[in-house]
């Protein structure tokens, strides 16, 4: 079964021994998938700048200009951003065009963590010591980034 699955996902080539380590020394993933590995975090980051670029946006504009409050500016911009993402990852990152309805729902599950941790970072820091709602926000989402995307390759695109 996992031999299948490497093969499958293309996570491996060689064979396997009974213990279920790789047979003469073979890695269980080459260069093909080294390769493969580097492009997809390059292109999910990409990816992410624009979703970091159109959620700071959206929030600036929904707490600035319209006057939102900054819990409710901060679940439409992250969401708006969330959807991005997915679209783009979907299409270029991932290469993954089945079962969207899931995918997309696990992709909403995990951007929910991402408005989670920022809803407690906002509390904490912005309601509890003072510091400026727009500052907090752009400081969460580089850690939001890094955990989502770890969660998002492993269950969202597996």
């Amino acid at each position: 079964m996992a031999t299948e699955d490497m093969v499958r996902n293309g996570t491996g080539t060689g064979t396997r021994t009974d213990a279920g380590a790789p047979a003469d020394g073979d890695t269980p993933q080459g260069a093909d998938g080294r390769t493969r590995d580097l492009r997809q975090l390059i292109t999910y980051a990409l990816v992410g700048g624009s979703g970091v670029l159109l959620d700071l946006g959206a929030f600036l504009l929904l707490y600035n200009v319209a006057g939102l409050h900054e819990q409710v500016a901060n679940v439409l911009s992250t969401s708006l951003g969330i959807t991005n993402n997915f679209v783009l990852n979907a299409l270029f990152t991932f290469g993954k065009r089945d079962r969207l309805l899931l995918r997309y729902l696990r992709f909403y599950a995990v951007g929910l963590t991402g408005i989670a941790l920022t809803f407690v970072l906002l509390a904490v820091f912005s309601r509890g010591l003072g510091v400026d709602p727009n500052l907090v926000k752009a400081g969460s989402l580089p850690l939001v980034l890094v955990f989502q995307f770890a969660l998002n390759r492993k269950w969202s695109f597996a």
